[in-house]
């Protein structure tokens, strides 16, 4: 047994497992508009925005998910640093996107 103090059972867990959620849900609905342009019209920018967004999104949703996972443990570690670069390489590239659909 470690010397250290049992976690907190609040609720700080499940806000962070809601926020995980929250934002690959608003991911998916951009990509999803994203996608609705693209069909649109198949000759413009749009569809390699679509495509970009996509892949974006799943390396959000498999990063949310092993976050999510690791919250499960009694002593969670914390976010390294390859998982933060990940995520925010993610948002910039669906930030991207969002500008590319504004041309």
């Amino acid at each position: 047994m470690s010397g250290e103090p049992p976690r907190d059972p609040g609720a700080q867990p499940e806000r962070t497992w809601l926020a995980w959620r929250r934002t690959t849900l608003t991911c998916a609905v951009s990509v999803a508009l994203t996608v609705r342009v693209a069909l649109a019209d198949p000759s413009g920018p749009a569809v390699a925005a679509a495509c970009l967004g996509a892949l974006a999104w799943v390396g959000l949703l498999v990063t949310a998910h092993r976050r999510i996972r690791a919250l499960a443990r009694s002593r969670p570690r914390t976010m390294g640093a390859a998982q933060t670069l990940g995520a925010l390489a993610c948002v910039l590239v669906l930030v991207g996107v969002g500008g590319m659909m504004l041309l």
